[in-house]
C-alpha cells in the first residue's frame, strides 16, 4: 500500500482529502503545519507529499526547501495544494522543485489522477534496469507506456557479426544505436597517416554510437569493427531522439543507462595527453582486465591483435609491443595460447599506472 503524507491546516479540507484517498486504497498521515509535517516525512516515510501552501510556522514552500535538503526526503513526489492560482505561485513552487499543482476546490478525480501519475512516475525513476537485452527491453516498454508512445519500438531483434566484420564505419549515416549482447567490439577513429585511434573495447552490456547520433553531420564518428564473434542489438535513431527530448526525466534515465563508457573515453583522453607510453599500458591492461577481456592465470581471455593495443594508447605498435615485453621481463604479465595477453600481478600494473 502507497503512503501518503497530507500537511494541510485546514481540518475539513484535511479530513476529507484523506477519507479520498483512504478509499482508493492509500495509507494516509495527517499533518496540522509545516513544521510537524517536516518531521513527519522523516519518520512516516512517505510514497508521496500533498502540502498546502499558507499555513502557520512554516508554509509549504519553506516544508519543501527544507525537505529537499535532506538525502531521503529529497526525492518523494511533491505536490502542492492552494486556493492560490497566480501564476506567480506556479512558478516559484515548480523552481523549488514541486512535481504538480492542485488549486482547491478540486474534485475527486483531479486528485486521484494527479496523485496516480506521480507515483506512477516516481516508480519508473526509482526503477532499476538491467544491462542486458531483457532490460533493454523492459525499459522501453515502460518508457513507451509512461509517455504514452505507441510508435516506440518495444522490440529488437539481435544480429550476428563475425571477426573483423564491421557493425559501422565513420562516416556513414548514423541511424542506429548498437547494444552489444555477447561478443567483444573495438571502436577507433582514423587519424594520419592511415593509423587507428582506438575509442573503445566494448563487451556484453555496452552501448557505441551514442554521440554519433548527435552529431550534427548526422554521420558515426568512429567505426567499430567486431574483434571476436558478437552478437548485437541495433535500436533505431527514433526510438533515441524521442527519449532524448520527449520528457526531461525520461531522458535522465535514458542517458544514465546508455552512457556506460562516455567517461571512459573522457578520462582515456586525458590519460593520452598526460601519461607516459608506460602509464598508459598498465592502464590499458588494467582496462581489457576489467572488461573481461584478458584474465589472470590459469585462464586465457582472447586475443588482442598487437595494432590495436597500440591504438588503445596512442602510440606506435613497436612501442607497444616494447612496453609490453618490460612489463613481461618484470614478471608483472606473460603470455598464454596464441600470444594471449594473461596478467601476473595486477597491484604493480596498478602502480605504474598511478605514480609512474
Amino acid at each position: 500500500m502507497k503512503k501518503i503524507l497530507l500537511i494541510e491546516d485546514n481540518k475539513d479540507v484535511c479530513e476529507n482529502t484523506a477519507d479520498i484517498l483512504e478509499l482508493s486504497n492509500y495509507e494516509v498521515a495527517m499533518a496540522e503545519n509545516g513544521k510537524v509535517g517536516i518531521d513527519m516525512a522523516r519518520t512516516f516515510h512517505p510514497d508521496l507529499i500533498l502540502c498546502d501552501i499558507m499555513m502557520p510556522v512554516l508554509d509549504g514552500y519553506e516544508v519543501l526547501e527544507e525537505l529537499s535538503k535532506g538525502n531521503e526526503t529529497a526525492s518523494i513526489p511533491f505536490i502542492f495544494l492552494t486556493a492560490k492560482a497566480d501564476k506567480s505561485d506556479f512558478r516559484k513552487g515548480m523552481n523549488l522543485g514541486a512535481d504538480d499543482y492542485l488549486t482547491k476546490p478540486f474534485e475527486e478525480h483531479e486528485l486521484l489522477e494527479a496523485v496516480n501519475s506521480r507515483l506512477k512516475k516516481a516508480d519508473f525513476l526509482r526503477k532499476e534496469f538491467s544491462k542486458n537485452i531483457e532490460g533493454i527491453h523492459e525499459f522501453f516498454q515502460d518508457a513507451a507506456s509512461y509517455l504514452n508512445l505507441e510508435h516506440i519500438t518495444r522490440e529488437f531483434r539481435p544480429k550476428k557479426y563475425g571477426k573483423k566484420e564491421y557493425l559501422f564505419m565513420e562516416g556513414d549515416g548514423a541511424h542506429t544505436l548498437y547494444f552489444v549482447e555477447s561478443g567483444t567490439v573495438k571502436t577507433y577513429r582514423s587519424i594520419e597517416s592511415g593509423k587507428e585511434f582506438v575509442t573503445g573495447i566494448h563487451k556484453a552490456g555496452d552501448f557505441m554510437g551514442q554521440l554519433s547520433l548527435l552529431n550534427p553531420k548526422g554521420t558515426y564518428l568512429e567505426t567499430a569493427m567486431a574483434i571476436e564473434n558478437t552478437e548485437a542489438y541495433g535500436i533505431p535513431k527514433s526510438n533515441f531522439i524521442h527519449l532524448l527530448y520527449e520528457n526531461k526525466e525520461v531522458a535522465h534515465k535514458f542517458i544514465d543507462i546508455i552512457s556506460n563508457n562516455l567517461i571512459e573515453v573522457q578520462e582515456q583522453l586525458v590519460n593520452m595527453a598526460y601519461s607516459s607510453v608506460r602509464q598508459r599500458a598498465a592502464r590499458a591492461l588494467l582496462d581489457l582486465y576489467k572488461k573481461g577481456i584478458i584474465k589472470d592465470l590459469p585462464k586465457e581471455g582472447i586475443d588482442i591483435p598487437r595494432e590495436d593495443f597500440a591504438g588503445m594508447i596512442g602510440t606506435a605498435t613497436e612501442t607497444a609491443i616494447r612496453s609490453l615485453s618490460e612489463f613481461r621481463e618484470e614478471g608483472l604479465i606473460t603470455m598464454g595460447h596464441a600470444k594471449r595477453i594473461i596478467i601476473l600481478d595486477r597491484k604493480a600494473l596498478k602502480n605504474i599506472a598511478e605514480y609512474r
